[in-house]
């Protein structure tokens, strides 16, 4: 049961954040938004609100420790602990390898490796008090393959799948499960902020490339959080990645 328990999402202004706020939200959980961007995060609080869910945005740098140890501390503050926390959060860069600097590289693996480490530390700290916890990690099949050009996305991804299964088992004595998912090709172009919304372009080949028939949609993620995150149904379950790309990973592809 995830009604009343204190679920943080971070990146969950837009995006896929966004469904696995409102997912939350709609069983009855608390969430707090720890978003980056002011304007999603506000956005996505006034319309869950509106709703009559009980959810906060928390301007949060998963990249920075002192902001991610205020934002926990305010969770506290509000909800009087955590019991979930979903380690969405990430950013990335598509550049040559020649071309990119150090500084452009390290940003990506401070946002999307470094992030979800602080997040599990100072959350985890919190969950240790109700003798349990979940965290679930979201990672990406760009952490097994690549495109040209995206060396620390893929790289930071990987890390997440491979932080996962560490934390999994440090933090097992404390009854606080750690899991992982890689989402394959997920529109997200519906679930953006207002001012960058559009309704998805899709074609025809690009949902029948894919075994499942057609590209992911955010809630196909959000869904599967919900299932990980409680005790009852999921709980035999940590230290896994779950690879939800509608079977592009295991199909093989040939030249016509």
């Amino acid at each position: 049961m995830l009604k009343n328990k204190v679920v943080i999402v971070t990146g969950g202004g837009q995006g896929i954040g966004a469904a696995i706020s409102q997912s939350f939200a709609e069983v009855g959980a608390k969430v707090v938004i720890a978003e980056i961007d002011e304007e999603s995060g506000s956005e996505r609080e006034r319309m869950l609100k509106r709703n009559g869910y009980e959810v906060s945005f928390i301007k949060t740098d998963v990249s920075d420790e002192s902001s991610v140890r205020s934002m926990v501390e305010r969770t506290v503050s509000l909800y009087g602990g955590i019991d979930v926390l979903v380690n969405n959060a990430a950013i990335s860069s598509t550049k040559s390898i020649f071309e990119r600097t150090l500084e452009e590289w390290e940003k990506v693996i401070r946002v999307n490796l470094t992030g979800p480490y602080l997040c599990s530390r100072y959350c985890a700290e919190q969950m240790i008090k109700r003798s349990e916890g979940v965290i679930i990690n979201i990672a990406s099949t760009r952490a097994f393959m690549s495109e040209p050009d995206t060396e620390p996305y893929s790289a930071s991804k990987g890390g997440v799948v491979a932080l996962t299964h560490s934390l999994a088992i440090s933090l097992a004595k404390y009854r606080i499960r750690v899991v992982c998912i890689s989402p394959g090709w997920i529109e997200t172009s519906h679930w953006k902020k207002d001012s960058l919304r559009r309704e998805p372009q899709l074609r025809t080949i690009d949902h029948e490339q894919h075994p499942a028939g057609r590209v992911g949609d955010p809630m196909d993620i959000a869904n599967l959080c919900l299932f990980l995150a409680d005790n009852e149904k999921a709980g035999f379950i940590t230290g896994v990645n779950i690879i939800v790309d509608g079977g592009m990973t295991v199909k093989m592809i040939y030249a016509e």
